[in-house]
């Protein structure tokens, strides 16, 4: 039987018994990353193995990330918190009991995270999950509204379940620190787009996690280099990462957001602009919680792109209201799903 959990926020959210482990079963869960993680540096930007022992304050923020002999948890290594994270949530917004074991098959992860499924790839994710539950962290920010400070993995444990021929890891449980689960309960969490998993190079991950959960909707946000420079956890001198910044902004790859480096070392962060007319139906900002409502355990996002695509395979025909339209869609869908299990 499920119980509940009452976080800081004074919501109750429904948990499995203990001992219960949560399924995920929700490959095209959209994306989630814990806020507190976007906020301040936790993963190292290093693409070889990083040994420093990490310290930063902001504000009454400490932080001090501790590496294995295996080096410090890195930006892409984060895929891994991400993808149990959004399937968490996928659950929590169906009114299901959730747990911070998570039982998954490798291949979804890598397939969800656009990562590679060779042999390569399964050998790269367990390096991941070495460093993710090897990398100490000791700090007082808050999740799910309760401060304390106290020392963890960022994963507590894993295991491999069973391996395919060739040594390929199929099932993995992982089991989730007690500050990120607290961050997922608490629906402390943001909506990352699904190009994210695109960006490669990890300072370009870095900015835009900054930038979401900043920028958020807002049309733009601003910020001094140093304090940029600060919170990505860069350790590249400010003239080189005044020179990476204007980069990213000629590149124009990051999703949701454009980036320009401005007179007196100020960092523009802007918001692209919504869908117009001519390029499809314009939705209202909050239509994604309203489907999430009327076909609960889908992802709302995969449901507008399936729709959008129907819409233009059906000829662009001439919508009255776009948002009943996609409602309809998405409640067709749930009727669909639930009636093939």
């Amino acid at each position: 039987m499920g119980q509940s959990m009452t976080t800081g926020t004074g919501v109750a959210a429904p948990v499995a018994a203990p001992g219960e482990l949560f399924i995920c079963d929700y490959p095209w869960a959209a994306p989630k990353d814990d806020m507190a993680s976007m906020e301040h540096p936790l993963f190292t930007l290093a693409t070889r193995p990083d040994r420093r022992i990490l310290r930063y304050t902001h504000g009454e923020a400490q932080i001090e990330v501790t590496p294995s002999v295996k080096g410090l948890a890195t930006i892409h290594d984060k895929d891994v918190l991400i993808f149990c994270v959004s399937q968490l949530m996928a659950a929590l917004n169906a009114g299901l009991p959730t747990s911070p074991v998570l039982h998954l098959r490798a291949h979804d992860l890598l397939v969800a995270t656009n990562r590679d499924t060779s042999g390569d790839g399964y050998r790269r994710l367990r390096e991941a999950l070495d460093r993710l539950s090897g990398t100490r962290i000791v700090t007082n920010i808050e999740t799910g509204g309760i401060e304390s400070t106290r020392g963890f993995g960022l994963i507590d444990a894993w295991e491999i379940l069973r391996k395919a021929r060739g040594g390929r890891m199929v099932l993995v449980t992982i089991t989730l620190s007690d500050w990120i689960y607290r961050s997922v309960v608490s629906k402390s969490v943001l909506t990352l787009h699904r190009d994210y998993f695109r960006l490669r190079k990890p300072l370009e991950r870095r900015i835009y996690e900054i930038a979401r959960k900043h920028c958020g909707r807002q049309s733009e946000w601003h910020v001094g280099l140093e304090t940029l420079l600060k919170k990505t956890g860069s350790t590249s001198p400010r003239r080189v990462f005044r020179k990476m910044i204007r980069d990213i902004g000629a590149a124009d790859s990051l999703p949701d957001y454009t980036v320009a480096l401005e007179e007196g070392d100020l960092v523009r962060v802007r918001a692209r602009r919504p869908r117009t007319g001519r390029d499809g139906p314009v939705l209202d900002t909050d239509i994604h919680e309203r489907v999430r409502a009327v076909a609960p355990g889908l992802d709302p996002y995969r449901l507008e792109a399936d729709w959008r695509h129907h819409w233009e395979t059906s000829g662009r025909p001439a919508l009255r209201s776009p948002n009943a339209a996609f409602v309809a869609f998405a409640k067709a869908r749930s009727k669909r799903s639930t009636a093939a299990d």
